[in-house]
């Protein structure tokens, strides 16, 4: 897996960073947009650089790179809000170059050369004569296709209508209908060519779209760390840094789904055309919700055209309108996955980046998978459960006995050393199995507390038993009055000779039911700071004093209430030092970087279209309706969009790159569109989603009762989101 850039390309981001920061800065672009909404100067250097001959081949005079390199144009451009119809220019250049032959080669060298401006109709002249062009205002020439044709349209001064618009950028309704009018191509080849061109303008523009949300975004955050009100920074308060943190969230989700989508073009793989429209709806969607929470940051001073943040706003919303409606764009993702459609997908050249998890995730991903099948009876697999309640000792002690219940850990613990992507491909086939990893997890987490901070008789009389698969533990953390403030911890372990005695009571202690023993967390000293007098204890659940309380959810699983009355522990089964408890809890955390419920999401959305192609509406299937198409390639968008944002957090671990507030990214996300789906696909697929029975129906109905507890166990989304603004954004610590 490999979210990076590779050398040359990062070395030509500094060498377009520079050339925008010093020739579109903001003064630069308020004087464009004060007079044609063009800056010829910053034409003319763009083309000195090279920029418009990145996607024209060599043998055409053009630089014949890939469409990651133009990425990394548009990326700078959007950032810096540049002036002129940069996308289409790109995408028009690589046509002629095709298309134009030798009788065009004079006007494709001095489109090169930014002596001329070079545009492209998105929609079809036949269709629509009179169009709206990005840099029609500005425009020598447009290229369009004109119904079984492609043309190149000199543009005169009376055939285009250029007027005050919303963001001040050079656009114009054209009558490509008259003018001087040159045919590019009879043949399909020559509108493939074409069609490329559009699929290409359309990620260009999400990429420039995601670069400047984030950029106004960025000046929010700075806003907000300086504006003080009622003796704080604005940012510490969760009304101005929560919003902030969902957003860039989303920002960074679309722009690496537009990566990925240039990925999976090259990989040619099936959904890459709707994820190309997919791309653009979200980003221009993302970039709107963005600039407006940006500028509201501001407050009033956001509306004085004397901030800059205003410009952001005009042209997030501008830039995209061009093409037209944004849902239309969603509506043409759901043709194109539900309904048959093809999309002429362009030739995206050399690509670096890589969301592969290899073939040894593959192989182990494999070996898992024949395990299931060989060892899931049908009686298994219908007690299979999501929680605690799916839990099988006779499973859970043949994955250990396969060294596929820890398959991370060392070999002398029991494992196999099995690299981060290799654990997150088995998740995915737990997943498809719908077998759960609950106790597998927090035993998991309490062996590997063991392994770092145990004593040789916590080791000998604990870690061998989960090591063999015979013993499973559950933690003890929350409590009924601290909620996600597990620091706030009341429960007291006093010293009682060579022991230690425990009072006290643990909420949601998932699995103590079937557990062996509890990880707890004590209170030590209650004459320190609340996160420094904590002690962390492997407690025997068998222990004489403790009662284990059923507590059941909607969700169909069972969680425990328990209680802790002169409970006695030895010394011994203390992990860490006195006092210690937190430092032991962040080193075994160390190596979490996020997950997510991307595969819970993946399965309800399967199951959504299920349903969709067994209910009728209207005399015909669900799924044939316009609707549906939108709501189903949505959610399935919400999907993509965390398994990119999860991958980035597990390639950021593996890399061990500095904590950005990733791992909490994925959660938060994924979590966030798993519970806004289920509501809705359980509204489109209703009333027939309103039954438990087996199948896709109840498959729904779980997934919505699922969805409700995601957002709150393993730390509320409010926790995750001040974590992102702290650690993404560099707000001050948040208050409510």
């Amino acid at each position: 897996m490999n979210f990076a850039l590779s050398d040359d390309q990062r070395m030509m981001r500094e060498s377009f960073a520079r050339f925008f920061d010093e020739h579109s800065s903001m003064a630069q672009v308020r004087a464009a947009a004060g007079t044609d909404g063009f800056d010829r100067d910053l034409w003319k250097g763009l083309a000195e650089l090279g920029a418009f001959a990145l996607r024209v081949p060599e043998e055409a005079c053009g630089l014949g790179l890939g469409l990651m390199d133009a990425v990394v144009l548009m990326e700078e451009a959007g950032r810096t809000l540049a002036s002129g119809p940069l996308a289409e220019t790109l995408v028009a250049a690589r046509v002629l170059a095709f298309l134009g032959g030798d009788s065009h080669r004079e006007l494709l060298e001095q489109v090169l050369a930014g002596d001329r401006v070079l545009s492209l109709a998105l929609h079809d002249a036949a269709e629509e004569p009179l169009q709206w062009v990005a840099g029609g205002a500005v425009a020598d020439a447009v290229i369009s296709r004109d119904g079984d044709q492609v043309v190149l349209v000199t543009v005169a001064a009376a055939d285009r209508r250029s007027e005050d618009n919303l963001a001040s950028t050079p656009i114009a309704e054209l009558h490509l209908a008259r003018g001087e009018r040159a045919v590019l191509s009879r043949d399909a080849g020559g509108l493939a060519v074409f069609a490329q061109a559009v699929e290409e303008w359309k990620l260009l523009l999400a990429v420039a779209l995601a670069s400047l949300a984030r950029e106004a975004i960025r000046l929010a955050a700075e806003y907000a760390c300086e504006r003080v009100a009622f003796g704080q920074p604005i940012g510490t308060y969760q009304g101005i840094s929560h919003p902030l943190a969902d957003l860039i969230t989303d920002v960074d989700g679309g722009k690496y789904y537009a990566w990925k989508t240039i990925h999976d073009i090259e990989q040619g793989l099936p959904d890459a055309g709707a994820q190309v429209s997919l791309a653009l709806w979200w980003n221009a969607d993302t970039a709107t919700r963005a600039v407006s929470q940006a500028l509201h940051t501001f407050g009033g001073y956001g509306l004085s055209t004397e901030y800059d943040i205003h410009l952001y706003n005009l042209r997030a919303k501008a830039w995209p309108l061009v093409w037209g409606d944004p849902a239309l764009l969603l509506e043409e993702a759901g043709r194109r996955l539900y309904g048959g459609e093809e999309a002429a997908l362009p030739d995206v050249g050399e690509v670096s980046i890589d969301f592969d998890l290899g073939d040894e995730a593959r192989e182990m991903a494999a070996e898992l998978d024949e395990f299931f099948t060989g060892n899931l009876t049908p009686e298994l697999r219908a007690r299979a459960h999501y929680s605690f309640d799916g839990f099988d000792a006779g499973i859970h002690k043949k994955l250990a006995d396969a060294r596929l219940l820890f398959p991370g850990w060392p070999r002398e613990y029991g494992g196999r050393e099995a690299p981060p992507y290799a654990i997150n491909a088995l998740r995915k086939v737990f997943e498809d199995y719908g077998w759960s990893t609950h106790a597998t997890s927090t035993t998991m987490m309490v062996g590997t507390m063991i392994q770092k901070f145990g004593t040789d008789e916590l080791k000998r009389d604990v870690l061998t038993g989960i090591i063999s698969g015979d013993v499973i533990c559950s933690l003890g953390y929350s409590e009924p009055g601290c909620g996600s403030d597990v620091f706030a911890a009341q429960t007291r372990a006093t010293r009682d000779g060579d022991d230690w005695r425990i009072d006290g009571s643990k909420m949601f202690t998932s699995g103590a039911n079937i557990a062996q023993y509890v990880l707890m967390l004590t209170r030590t000293n209650p004459d320190l700071a609340k996160h420094k007098g904590l002690t962390l204890f492997v407690v025997p659940l068998d222990a004489e004093g403790i009662e284990v309380q059923p507590v059941y959810t909607f969700q169909d699983e069972r969680t425990n209430i328990t209680y802790y009355d002169g409970v006695r522990v030895k010394d011994a089964y203390r992990l860490g030092e006195v006092d210690g408890g937190v430092r032991v809890m962040a080193a075994a955390l160390e190596m979490e970087h996020g997950g997510g419920f991307a595969k819970s999401q993946r399965a309800m959305v399967a199951e959504a279209v299920q349903l969709c192609r067994e209910i009728t509406r209207g005399g015909r299937p669900l799924i044939e309706t316009v609707d549906a198409r939108k709501r189903l390639a949505r959610a399935l968008l919400h999907v993509h969009l965390s398994e990119v944002i999860e991958n980035r957090a597990l390639w950021a671990g593996v890399e061990k790159m500095p904590n950005m507030g990733y791992g909490p990214m994925a959660k938060l996300f994924s979590s966030e569109k798993f519970l806004t789906d289920s509501r809705d696909l359980l509204d489109l697929t209703a009333p027939h989603s309103l039954a438990k029975r087996e199948g896709p129906a109840g498959a729904l109905n779980l997934a919505y009762r699922h969805a409700q507890g995601t957002t709150i166990y393993g730390g509320t989304s409010e926790v995750h989101r001040s974590q992102i603004a702290e650690r993404t954004l560099g707000l001050p610590r948040t208050r409510g």
